[in-house]
Order: C-alpha cells, then sequence, then structure tokens
C-alpha cells in the first residue's frame, strides 16, 4: 500500500465543497470518510438544481472575481487555481455536457443536478471515498478527538487532517443551520454573526398593491442602489420584492438597513428605453384614454409596473413622468428572515485561515465553502466558489501533510 494510505482525512459536510475536498484527497492517495448529518448526500446541491443547477458563469474573470465583494481579494487566487472554465471541464469529465445561457449562466444540458451527483458520487466510489450519512457532527473531545451523533450511538474519530465543509446557516432543512460555528467558537475560531444574502426584502406596498399584485413578476427591469446596478427580473411578494436581480443588490441593501433603518431601491422599469425616447412618447395626446391604458400603449408597461408607479405616490405627466419610469423608488425596511434568505453572510471569519484555508488555531483543521465568511450573488458565483473553496483546502491538506513529513 501506498505509504500516503496511512493518512486518514476526515470531510465533514457531504456538500458541493465537502465532496470536492474529498475526490482531490481521494485522488492522492489518501483514505478519505465523509460525514454528513443528513441521510443522503448533497442536498443542498439537488435542491438548486430543481430550476437548473446554474454551476457557474461566463463572463470575463475579472469581472467575475469582483462579485464576491469585500472577500474578492482572498478568494481571486482560489478562483484562479479553479477557475469556471476548469469547473466546466470537471463537469464534462463526469459525462455532464454544459451550455452558456442567454443571461451568460453556464448549466449541465440535462438541467438537472442529480445525473452530475450520481456520476460524481460513482467516482469518488472508485476513489475509495466512504461516506457515513446520518452523523452529526458535535465538535471535538478532550483528546482532539472529532465526535459525531451517529446513527447506532456516539462515535469518535481521529484523522490525521480534517476538512470543513458545513455550509452556511439558512438551509436548516438540508442541513445547513450554523451549528457548528459553537465548537469552533469554544475552540478560539473567529465567527463572524450570520446575515441573510440573496434575500427578499420588506416593503410596505398599500393593502390593494400587495392583494393584486402579490407574486407577479417584473420582468427585462433594472435596478440601482448606491451606485450598483444589476439588470434582470423581479417579483412582488405580499411582504416586499424578491429574485434575481434583487439579490444582486441584496448585500449593499442589507447593509444600508443595517446602518440607516432603510434602503430607497430605485427601479428602472424600461432599461431599454432613454429617459428622453419616454419623454416624447408620454407627451403626446391620451385621447380619452385612462392614464394605465395610455401608459401601456405608450410605453408597454404591465398593470404590475403601472400600479408600482402609483405607489410612487400622484403620477406626474410627460417628463417628471419619463423620469418616474425610469427610477421608480421603493423604501425597503428590512430582509427577509435568514431562514428564508438563498444563502448566508457571516460564518467563519476569512482572517481566521490562512492562504491554504487552515484554520489558525486548530492547525490540521481546513474550512471551505460557504461556511467561510464570503457572499455572492446568484448566477452560478456560489456553487463557483463553494467548488474552488474545497478544492483549495484539499491542496491546502496536502501541503500541510508533506510539510509535516518533511520535517518528521
Amino acid at each position: 500500500m501506498d505509504d500516503q494510505r496511512q493518512h486518514q482525512i476526515a470531510v465533514i459536510g457531504a456538500g458541493p465543497a465537502g465532496l470536492m475536498a474529498a475526490e482531490i484527497l481521494s485522488a492522492a492517495g489518501m483514505a478519505v470518510t465523509v460525514y454528513d448529518r443528513m441521510p443522503s448526500p448533497g442536498r443542498k446541491l439537488l435542491m438548486a438544481g430543481r430550476g437548473g443547477p446554474n454551476l457557474t458563469h461566463s463572463e470575463a474573470f475579472e469581472t467575475f472575481a469582483t462579485r464576491y465583494g469585500a472577500a474578492s481579494e482572498r478568494l481571486r487566487p482560489i478562483l484562479e487555481a479553479f477557475s469556471p472554465a476548469a469547473l466546466v471541464a470537471w463537469a464534462e469529465g463526469l459525462g455532464e455536457q454544459t451550455f452558456t445561457g442567454s443571461s451568460g449562466r453556464i448549466f449541465p444540458r440535462t438541467m438537472k443536478a442529480s445525473p452530475l451527483l450520481r456520476a460524481w458520487l460513482r467516482r469518488l466510489g472508485g476513489q475509495g471515498v466512504e461516506l457515513r450519512t446520518r452523523h452529526d457532527w458535535l465538535g471535538w473531545d478532550d483528546k482532539g478527538a472529532l465526535t459525531f451523533r451517529g446513527p447506532d450511538g456516539p462515535v469518535t474519530v481521529k484523522p490525521d487532517a480534517t476538512v470543513l465543509a458545513l455550509g452556511g446557516a439558512s438551509w436548516a432543512k438540508l442541513g445547513s443551520d450554523g451549528s457548528w460555528s459553537v465548537p469552533l467558537e469554544t475552540r478560539g475560531v473567529g465567527i463572524e454573526p450570520f446575515q441573510p444574502s440573496n434575500c427578499g426584502f420588506v416593503a410596505d406596498w398599500s393593502p390593494l398593491f400587495r392583494a393584486r399584485f402579490g407574486g407577479t413578476p417584473l420582468k427585462g427591469i433594472a435596478l440601482r442602489f448606491e451606485g450598483q446596478s444589476a439588470r434582470g427580473d423581479a417579483v412582488v411578494t405580499h411582504y416586499g420584492i424578491e429574485g434575481g436581480a434583487v439579490y444582486a443588490l441584496s448585500a449593499a441593501l442589507r447593509d444600508a438597513i443595517e446602518r440607516d433603518g432603510k434602503a430607497v431601491l430605485e427601479i428602472d422599469l424600461r432599461p431599454d428605453m432613454t429617459r428622453s425616447r419616454l419623454t416624447d412618447k408620454l407627451s403626446r395626446p391620451a385621447k380619452g384614454q385612462s392614464l394605465a391604458t395610455f401608459l401601456r400603449k405608450a410605453t408597454h408597461l404591465p398593470p404590475v409596473a403601472v400600479n408600482l408607479l402609483r405607489e410612487a405616490g400622484d403620477l406626474p405627466s410627460g417628463g417628471a413622468l419619463a423620469a418616474l419610469i425610469k427610477g421608480v423608488p421603493v423604501t425597503l425596511t428590512a430582509t427577509q428572515p435568514i431562514e428564508r434568505a438563498i444563502s448566508t453572510a457571516g460564518g467563519v471569519s476569512l482572517d481566521a485561515v490562512d492562504d491554504d484555508l487552515m484554520l489558525r488555531a486548530l492547525p490540521g483543521v481546513f474550512a471551505a465553502g460557504e461556511m467561510l465568511d464570503w457572499e455572492a450573488p446568484t448566477g452560478g458565483y456560489l456553487l463557483q466558489a463553494s467548488f474552488a473553496t474545497g478544492v483549495a483546502a484539499a491542496r491546502g491538506v496536502l501541503a500541510w501533510l508533506a510539510a509535516r513529513k518533511a520535517i518528521d
């Protein structure tokens, strides 16, 4: 048996980051066991794949790397080492061909996550990875061994290295509830407070607007806030607004609400039409039409958009109405609760890990995936960073073991 096979590695968390770490480590000859609290692996990946698993994005890397906000500088070398192109090649190596959608997002051609996951688990099994489900990680005992609540009772394990890939805090039913933060804080690991990310926001709609338009999409709009912008779709909900375009600005909106108690989002209802062009169309005679009919015919605004204008107050005319269409203000006063968010900010502070993602307070323990304190909008960025940090943590384990062997 290869000498390296003697190294026993525990990977805790069977999501994209954990499984990717297991793949890299087992391919390098490590004996890898993956533990997960749920009955089956990859549950959040399968949930994300219900509408088509958006693996990554095709935009230029320089732009791609900026999508991670405050964490961009730390994540950049990790994303360069396992880039969107590398992720596509990896998926296709599992037999899952991909395609790029009109938005630049990259999907498997099957538009399903389950075939990809099945092929991946077959590869991992072929590489000797052992999967132990229904193992709830509790922390460490006083001898430094990992402790679990297993299906048949307590389990203790003392591996040569550990990769933690336990997810964020917004999907408790899929295994990600952030409870792992307690044993880490107890061991001196810096933890940033959890916050909702890629979430909906509360707006004080009138009862009539809420009743009539709750659940109605706003398509082909553009959003602006504090110098940032996003194009796409959103959905008017009974509580406020959500959707892809909103998620792209969610970090800035959330932080403004925390700071100021509110955030005023501007919605451009016709981003494909200039203000001057709109002014020209709105200056033509209405010829006895109702305002709603006139707006629909002159600007092709749907009823939800016309009534959103009314939510801003009495409607002006001409150039002032054109300006309102190009930037109707919506005051947001709160985020939706963290359990309703697609992802979370917060978790293991990036200052708490070294460049190889090893916890500074716990040598030999590495962290990967959404449990690290980074956030990004939907659109492939979440999965890309989860896969890439899994690769980085695994390579960190190999480098750390090699360094120890050299010293010994």
